[in-house]
């Protein structure tokens, strides 16, 4: 049983997960290399299961995620008991992982965490991932929260619908826009991102093999600009970009909507209630609505100003 689980071998399971090797969680936990493999052997022998895959950076078996989801839940229920209590030392903030997608890395989701009561004492640990992908860091116990295409929750955790993020096929006007999207170069994120092989199945055709990989939000649009390829760019990223002659779109009538939704553990946490009001929220004003107008929720069309 989890009760029977000694805290100091739990949390030695979590730091090794967070820092990815024994020689990192030693130095973390100010302790031996040595001490760190002898902790962990004695948490797998009162488990009886494997909970480590011994690589670098090593990897989580299924029952080291769920000592690991029990590690970093009780570290945040003991943070914020400490602190309704007036026991915690020396101000000590909250620690939060949370999983994002680049684009609302990139545009929306920063600004969305600037609403979170200062109060809070939260200190954020963002992990990059493809939006359908970030359930997975979810379920290994990686983080508490995460932004990500999916409505299913996964199992301990509640789904918030946030909106979409919206995306324009859009390309430099040096290179035109009635382009054979069979030949033409394409910009694409990296071999997870679908988004222009959809545009281009929406069109009854493929898109071009000749494609470059670009696995930055800003160098993603840069390489667009500049006229490496056409490519799905967020409407958030575009602003007066296609007024001002940067990018021209392809289609402005048929903007592909990506479902956001954000996903955390169920827990009675005050900071975990503050960032994911902070989150909804704000989502609520940057995000598209596809069946509503007002900040944020403009079809591709009214920024070509039509």
């Amino acid at each position: 049983m989890m009760t029977d689980l000694p805290l100091d071998l739990v949390r030695t399971l979590l730091a090794v997960a967070d820092e990815g090797t024994f020689d990192a969680a030693a130095s973390a936990l100010h302790v031996t290399p040595s001490a760190i493999s002898q902790r962990v052997k004695a948490l797998e022998q009162r488990t009886g299961r494997v909970l480590l895959i011994r690589t670098k950076p090593v990897r989580l078996t299924e029952s080291g995620q769920a000592v690991v989801r029990f590690g970093r839940q009780l570290a945040l229920l003991e943070a914020d008991t400490r602190a309704e209590l007036g026991l915690t030392a020396g101000d000590e903030p909250v620690r939060l992982p949370i999983a994002v997608n680049a684009d609302s890395l990139a545009t929306w989701f920063l600004p969305a965490l600037t609403r979170v009561p200062p109060e809070q004492k939260i200190c954020f640990e963002l992990h990059r991932e493809d939006q359908d992908h970030t359930t997975t860091l979810l379920r290994e116990g990686l983080v508490m929260a995460a932004v990500t295409s999916s409505p299913d929750p996964v199992a301990g955790c509640s789904v918030h619908r946030l909106g979409h993020m919206r995306y324009l096929a859009v390309v430099s006007p040096a290179l035109g826009t009635d382009l054979d999207l069979a030949e033409a170069p394409v910009v694409v994120f990296d071999r997870r991102d679908d988004l222009q092989d959809r545009f281009a199945r929406e069109r009854g055709t493929i898109a071009s093999p000749l494609r470059h990989y670009v696995p930055s939000s800003e160098g993603f649009f840069d390489a667009v600009a500049a006229g490496m390829g056409w490519g799905m760019v967020p409407l958030a990223q575009i602003g007066d970009r296609l007024r001002d002659g940067t990018f021209a779109c392809l289609d402005p009538d048929h903007p592909i909507d990506v479902p956001l939704f954000w996903q955390q553990w169920k827990l009675d946490s005050p900071a975990l209630a503050a960032v994911s009001a902070a989150i909804t929220t704000a989502a609520a004003d940057l995000l598209v609505d596809p069946h509503g107008c007002g900040r944020g929720r403009r079809p591709g069309r009214e920024i070509l100003g039509a």
